[in-house]
């Protein structure tokens, strides 16, 4: 769906950012701005600005800054749409939509007004099962039996759903009423020629709300009190909940993600309700259904590192496999992937009543990295002895090396596998992708490249031009030659125009960095970003087409110097990338550090200005280390 500039324009008018901010955070006066502890990170003196003039928020400790909508998107780990539309929702604003059918906005309006109407109607019922466990003596023993807290029980909102076959019919007395059934809340068996039988889907069971990332019920999870099978029971798929998309526990645990700065993905709903009450309030967990890419991906919009807990057991490596298949996609090099594997007759609960939280942080800590359980998942029935084994691993590694984005790690990988079937890493990548090979990791592999990946010249900071020639070297002449661009940012929105899979991989903070330059490159990177939410990565042409008319069409016109866009490795494209985000960053620190620079007698204002100092320095230590390599 692209929604057009002048909406988005007219939407960021209307909202006060003060106002959207200060939902979540609590701010405070201060000055010409409104100061509080940043959302994003843990700090115990207020760095976190909000200016009602630019509306615009900033976090001197941690570096995030944006308008309303970026602040929803990384609070609420909102896509751009859907954080458009949550804004819109709330000053009674319709989201136009360009490029759809009159007949496709009233579909589009009418699913709406269905999932406002089903989320109602489970609300109502959830509010009916909080009531229900409070004259429930077995079920609060139960909860009682299993450690939990009436905070933590009330915090996750859980509830008891009675015996009876209709006690919802006490909730809704239009029983018959098709939205019950449609919610998944009671179950409809009509055989043909006989009255229809109707009776509620839960009974006798701790019942846990299902909620999507603003909140709202969108289904339930029923646990057993005994040993009755099935011991877990989910809501069906319905049109508001979706197994393979929703994760028990993420809107409960968004602030904690951060916090911790990981998420951990456990096998079951009373895993989440457990740890938040033995001090890991950042775990969530699968609805009954392997972890997919949907999962992932909607991780990743709040941290940058995850930890797949599993049961140690046979099922439970199946389980972690599946896991690994679904998170391969999004291991780029900016981003943690483990899995944790417990000893068989342990639950992540149970071992830490027995062996204690440290040793469980311990345990987490030490996880295995996804590189590590991708070569061992790959190597797992070959016997290495042999040609005839290795070549086994070979043939298991190749779709999984082949699904992990361009990047180091992926480069690492193909070397570290390459030497466990003993090839080297020219080689392994002729056999892998035979024509073609993958040039950028054989060329490290055997010796060092001689071509030059650019330079910056000596102007002032922020007006730097870039040359893929060096310092000396001057541009080709040949015909179709793209115009080279005139600034940083303009580079990376070339490179992201040529690659735009590589969003993907890029960190909240760098993506946010690039919502946020001046227009019209902010409205270029706001739109890619919305695009690849809504179509996955498009290449240029598709790009070009999809921008007709846009604000910012001449502009990457003039980036990508007319269609033809020369064949490129993503593998370098990826390292270019890396390089100009960190000069951006290392700009945008100067600037911050210039800034608050006359005001650092302040002692608040001093350590801000020496944490923003360690970090550019970090940056130049790591942009020197590459050109050592």
């Amino acid at each position: 769906m692209a929604i057009p500039q002048t909406f988005i324009q007219e939407l960021l008018a209307r909202a006060d950012i003060v106002d959207i901010v200060g939902r979540y955070v609590q701010l405070k006066k201060g000055g010409a701005n409104f100061m509080g502890l940043c959302p994003f990170h843990g700090e115990k003196s207020p760095s976190f600005s909000v200016s009602p003039s630019k509306q615009f928020f900033h976090c001197f400790g941690c570096g995030k800054n944006g308008n309303a909508i970026g602040f929803l998107m990384d609070h609420a780990g909102m896509s751009f749409v859907e954080a458009v539309q949550d804004l819109a929702q709330q000053f009674g604003m319709q989201v136009p939509q360009e490029d759809a059918s009159p007949q496709d906005r009233a579909r589009a309006q009418e699913q709406k007004e269905k999932q406002h109407t089903l989320t109602s109607v489970l609300e109502k019922a959830g509010e009916a099962y909080r009531r229900q466990l409070k004259d429930a003596p077995r079920a609060v023993a139960y909860l009682k039996g299993r450690g939990l807290s009436g905070e933590v029980a009330k915090r996750f909102g859980l509830g008891y759903a009675p015996e009876g076959w209709r006690s919802l019919a006490s909730v809704f007395p239009q029983y018959d009423d098709p939205l019950l059934v449609e919610s998944g809340l009671v179950i409809s068996n009509a055989e043909e020629g006989s009255e229809e039988k109707r009776y509620d889907r839960f009974r006798d069971r701790v019942m846990f709300p299902i909620r999507n990332i603003k909140g709202e019920c969108i289904g339930f999870g029923g646990r057993v009190l005994g040993d009755e099978k099935p011991k877990y029971l989910n809501s069906p798929e319905t049109p508001v909940f979706s197994k393979g998309r929703e994760l028990y526990g993420l809107f409960e645990a968004r602030a904690h993600l951060r916090e911790k700065g990981y998420a951990l993905v456990t096998e079951g709903y009373m895993d989440v309700v457990a740890l938040a009450q033995l001090g890991f309030p950042n775990a969530v967990a699968t609805l009954g259904t392997a972890c997919t890419p949907d999962h992932v991906q909607k991780l990743f919009r709040f941290t940058d590192a995850v930890v797949f807990s599993f049961d140690g057991d046979s099922a439970g490596r199946r389980a972690a496999r599946k896991a690994l298949d679904g998170a391969l996609a999004y291991a780029s090099d900016v981003r943690s992937i483990k899995f944790l594997f417990l000893p068989e007759e342990h639950d992540p609960d149970s071992f830490i009543r027995a062996h204690g939280t440290e040793a469980f942080a311990q345990a987490v800590a030490t996880a295995t990295p996804l590189s590590r359980f991708l070569v061992e998942a790959a190597s797992e029935g070959c016997e290495l002895h042999s040609a005839e084994g290795r070549a086994h691993l070979s043939s298991n590694a190749k779709p999984l090396w082949s699904a992990l984005p361009e990047g180091a790690l992926k480069l690492q990988l193909l070397s570290e596998i390459a030497d466990l079937v003993q090839l080297n890493t020219r080689e392994l990548s002729q056999l892998w992708l035979p024509g073609q090979g993958y040039a950028g990791g054989a060329a490290r592999k055997t010796e060092k490249s001689t071509k030059p990946r650019g330079n910056w010249d000596d102007a002032a900071p922020g007006t730097r031009t870039w040359s893929p020639y060096g310092a000396r070297g001057r541009a080709p002449t040949r015909a179709g030659l793209r115009a080279q661009p005139a600034s940083r940012a303009e580079h990376a929105a070339r490179i992201l125009l040529a690659q735009s899979h590589l969003w993907a991989s890029l960190s909240n903070e760098d993506q946010a960095m690039l919502c946020e330059q001046p227009a019209p490159l902010s409205q270029l990177f706001v739109w890619l970003e919305s695009q690849l939410h809504e179509h996955g990565p498009l290449n240029w042409t598709a790009l070009r087409g999809e921008m007709a008319g846009q604000d910012f069409e001449d502009l990457a016109l003039r980036l990508m110097g007319g269609a033809t866009v020369p064949s490129e490795h993503s593998e370098e494209a990826a390292l270019d990338l890396g390089d100009v985000l960190k000069r951006l960053s290392i700009d945008r620190l100067t600037a911050h550090m210039t800034a608050i620079a006359a005001q650092v007698a302040d002692p608040e204002v001093r350590q801000r200005y020496r944490t923003l100092e360690t970090r550019k320095k970090a940056l130049i230590e790591e942009l020197e280390s590459v050109k050592l390599v």
